[in-house]
């Protein structure tokens, strides 16, 4: 497949430990594709002037943390799920007009469903940032009906209340220090950074009882990871989405479109994995 040389980046900061130019190289080598993927240290302040900056090269551009939510003003639409959870970790420049996608729930409920959960009732979700938005979003798709929320401020949950009532789930709001006393829940997901303590525990007969989806994956184990593990439970970690977003993110740089599949797609995912 040849194609004029392309441009593309994930912005954040920090931005050094991201994965995701391995990945993507990984993916457009897959291809035939001579594009290229950098990885470029911006922050809240600057990305309004990175994206105006721009040329007709640019394809497109990945975000993470602190840029999810603050790059929705700067685009000229959005699909469902950035409108829903106010979050876009993808933004493709299409014929000239900015157009905002999010992976990360596709991402994380393909990396369950590679670990054999591919439904629930209950669950309980711990922090409140954008990642935490689309992890209650993979959640209800999944077929959840409650969940229990986590934070240390829970006076901070609005967004995330709203979104449930959107999603048709009740959302049940709790101080973290709480999250001792959850049990009749199936999966645990926990989007606070790695190096975050939390000051608290699950119990023993929850972390052998539910699964743990942990977002973080450096360092790892994670605390409540390698709690979780000592337990005898099962951990999911936040590579297999990190993989599994990006592969929806390229399916939107090569076609616009997260659902359509690449060709031979089985073997892209493949350098992907190993690329990690």
């Amino acid at each position: 497949m040849a194609s004029d040389p392309r441009r593309l980046a994930v912005l954040g900061s920090p931005i050094a430990h991201s994965k995701s130019p391995a990945l993507h190289r990984a993916a457009y080598r897959a291809l035939g594709l001579d594009w290229q993927y950098s990885s470029e240290e911006v922050d809240g302040s600057g990305l309004a002037a990175f994206i105006d900056s721009r040329d007709e090269s640019w394809l497109g551009l990945s975000l993470t943390m602190p840029l999810k939510q603050e790059v929705i003003p700067l685009l000229d639409e959005v699909e469902e799920l950035v409108d829903l959870t106010g979050a876009a970790n993808t933004v493709l420049f299409d014929a000239g007009r900015r157009r905002g996608f999010n992976t990360d729930v596709g991402g994380i409920v393909r990396a369950l469903g590679v670990a054999g959960f591919d439904r629930m009732r209950r669950g309980a979700l711990i922090g409140g940032g954008a990642t935490a938005a689309s992890a209650l979003a993979a959640m209800a798709e999944l077929g959840a009906r409650e969940v229990r929320v986590l934070l240390r401020r829970p006076e901070a949950s609005g967004a995330l209340v709203e979104l449930g009532g959107r999603l048709g789930l009740q959302v049940d709001v709790a101080p973290l220090r709480d999250f001792a006393s959850v049990d009749d829940v199936e999966l645990v997901a926990s989007t606070v950074p790695g190096r975050a303590e939390l000051g608290t525990a699950a119990s023993v007969d929850l972390m052998r009882r539910a699964l743990l989806f942990d977002v973080a994956y450096d360092p790892w184990p994670t605390a409540l990871a390698a709690q979780w593990l000592e337990a005898g439970g099962a951990v999911v970690d936040g590579l297999g989405m990190l993989l599994h977003q990006a592969l929806l993110q390229v399916r939107i740089f090569v076609a616009g479109d997260p659902q359509a599949p690449l060709p031979n797609e089985r073997a892209v995912l493949a350098a992907m994995r190993e690329a990690l």
